[in-house]
């Protein structure tokens, strides 16, 4: 019964934080949609981007009153909120998202994620992902290339375009390698090399790099293990049944010979950054290995 009541009233909570959020969000999305003067939408994208920042701040807050979980946060002295970063990490749970915010909100600049293009015409959240300046990138198939080679270049272009709104405003791009969250079948399926993750996938974030590459200059290597043997659902979270969750950060330079690179086109550039990538995966499934083994020896929460 606690735990079903926890439940309920963190769903409610965050219902309505997120409800009485959305209202003003989206005003001055809209403003700054429909006043084509810059000073005034700089102005609106500043009133968002607070909005949101609050929005995730309660969400933490109500994690943190109303639930158990022992978030074990390390490496949150080597963040800056003035600096610009590339974070990846490894994804298990509709969870991570949380425990990613309460690991670098307000310690970091605030969150920014490449979408799809098509992605701006989902209701009212096109709005606003559109008023927080996440960029909408379009990726041609190797198979349109092909079929129009006029087309090469053009989709890095677009993009590169829409990160200029981002110059002289830090962010944390995030990035999930895998591309989906890990399950025993997926890790199956693929046949992946290592035990606790899933193969990366490295193009998308060779292009996050490209279309960045005068602006970052270096990444957040973000590691989660959870206490549970599998990875906790977020109603598990809601209604406290979550324990302690580790989220190991490290921070280190980008290195600059994987920045700026043609991953589509240069084979040799093409290998040595999966080269790159297969490294931080084989250095990070080691670490879930020693991290999970310190959590059954030293359990808290």
């Amino acid at each position: 019964m606690y735990n079903l009541l926890t439940g309920v009233v963190t769903s409610l909570l965050l219902l309505l934080n997120t409800l009485v959020g959305m209202v003003p969000l989206l005003f001055f999305a809209l403003l700054k949609l429909l006043v084509p003067i810059q000073w005034f939408r700089d102005f609106c994208f500043e009133a968002v981007r607070f909005i949101a920042a609050t929005w995730i701040s309660i969400n933490i807050l109500i994690f943190r009153y109303l639930t158990p979980t022992y978030w074990d946060i390390r490496g949150q002295h080597k963040l800056s909120r003035q600096e610009s970063l590339l974070v990846i990490s490894n994804h298990q749970s509709w969870v991570d998202i949380p425990a990613l915010m309460a690991a670098i909100h307000g310690k970091a600049p605030f969150f920014t994620f490449f979408l799809k293009r098509e992605l701006i015409w989902v209701p009212l959240l096109g709005l606003a992902w559109w008023a927080l300046e996440y960029p909408f990138m379009r990726r041609h198939s190797k198979a349109e290339l092909e079929k129009n080679p006029q087309l090469r270049g053009e989709d890095l272009a677009i993009t590169r375009k829409a990160c200029d709104r981002l110059k002289g405003r830090p962010v944390s791009l995030v990035n999930y390698l895998e591309g989906t969250r890990f399950t025993p079948a997926k890790h199956d399926q693929q046949q992946s090399p290592y035990q606790y993750l899933l193969k990366p996938k490295s193009g998308g974030v060779a292009f996050t790099l490209n279309a960045m590459h005068d602006q970052l200059y270096s990444y957040l290597d973000v590691t989660l293990v959870y206490a549970s043997e599998q990875p906790p659902t977020f109603w598990d979270l809601l209604s406290g049944r979550v324990g302690q969750v580790i989220i190991d950060i490290q921070k280190e330079p980008l290195p600059k010979a994987m920045l700026a690179g043609d991953y589509q086109e240069d084979p040799v550039f093409r290998k040595a950054f999966q080269e790159w990538v297969n490294q931080l995966w084989q250095e990070k499934d080691q670490r879930i290995a020693r991290l999970r083994q310190e959590l059954m020896a030293n359990p808290k929460g």
